[in-house]
């Protein structure tokens, strides 16, 4: 485990992490050295977070502007407390109100920020692909914050850092991702950590929201299975995730009524019964209680939604920091 033993101090090179990358953009190039260093990491930064004073000058002159397209509350405060936490200097844009309203082209806006001094710039953006762009086109190191319905690494890597805490070694725990696969970048992420961790992963969903062309890849992919069975699915599980059901799917015919959805897919304590003793109810949040998920099983229990919101903090606070000290030199 990663200790801060004296944070006012640069890391010496024999406490320097092995980390290289310039960007973080999706978990499924990271090797399992890589997301083991990464958690190992956030376990020093939570350990930060419970001090009386949850402060360090760790990136003090590191320079970490948040580029959100899309609304967010959690991913981007937590950045930014994040950033704020290892004394790093935190810049908040929105494109509302910048000059992306005025026609700046995504690549112009990049290559701004990177002029004002921008070492770190985390984005969100509604088209998929969107932060591979702004990689390539800048020397400021880039944290892809979600990007359409792609990827959203650093939600998968806390979703993993609250697994491992409770049920320890995943390898054989088998995982069940239950709601609208098809649109949700929080599912595709996961399916790459959980399977590098050895978990058997099983995706379900109305026909409709599982990817058509994944139940073809399933074989590639190893201990992944497909089904639009939830009763099925959730027998025997020892993790159970609920994806947020996004209403405007309704209005595009992609499922008959919110009713029928909740009637085959919802989690709720009836089918939670038939999972393991013990299993976890997760959820990336938003939640729409009472469609996707049962609002007691939400607050019950098993629930570790609200701590993975809270360890959605250490675990970007380990990001920053290895992609900061990783760029000194």
């Amino acid at each position: 485990m990663l200790e801060l033993r004296n944070p006012e101090a640069p890391a010496s090179p024999a406490e320097a992490p092995a980390w290289t990358r310039k960007d973080l953009l999706d978990t499924d190039t990271l090797s399992n050295a890589e997301i083991q260093l990464i958690l190992e990491t956030a376990e020093g930064m939570r350990e930060v977070r419970n001090r009386p004073v949850a402060k360090v000058a760790t990136l003090r002159g590191v320079t970490v502007i948040t580029l959100f397209y899309e609304q967010s509350t959690r991913t981007r405060a937590s950045f930014e407390v994040a950033a704020k936490a290892l004394g790093a200097d935190v810049v908040n844009l929105t494109a509302s109100g910048s000059s992306v309203e005025k026609g700046e082209t995504l690549i112009d806006t990049i290559r701004t920020l990177e002029a004002i001094g921008a070492d770190l710039v985390v984005m969100r953006h509604g088209k998929s692909g969107a932060p591979y762009l702004a990689a390539r086109n800048t020397a400021a190191g880039i944290i892809n914050g979600g990007d359409g319905t792609h990827a959203h690494p650093t939600q998968a890597l806390l979703d993993l850092f609250t697994m491992r805490r409770h049920a320890g070694d995943l390898a054989g725990k088998r995982v069940v991702i239950v709601g609208d696969v098809l649109h949700s970048r929080v599912a595709r992420s996961n399916l790459w950590t959980l399977l590098a961790s050895g978990a058997d992963v099983t995706l379900c969903g109305p026909a409709t929201l599982v990817p058509r062309t994944l139940a073809s890849q399933v074989s590639e992919l190893g201990r992944c299975t497909v089904t639009t069975n939830l009763d099925d699915a959730i027998s025997g599980a020892d993790i159970v995730m609920a994806l947020r059901m996004q209403k405007e799917r309704q209005e595009k015919g992609l499922i008959p009524s919110l009713r029928e959805y909740i009637a085959g897919y919802q989690v709720n304590a009836r089918r939670l019964a038939k999972a393991r003793p013990g299993a976890l109810v997760m959820h990336p949040g938003p939640m729409n209680e009472g469609i996707e998920i049962a609002p007691d099983v939400a607050h019950g229990v098993a629930s570790v939604i609200e701590e993975q919101v809270a360890n959605g903090v250490a675990v970007r606070m380990a990001i920053l920091y290895l992609m900061a000290t990783a760029r000194r030199p």
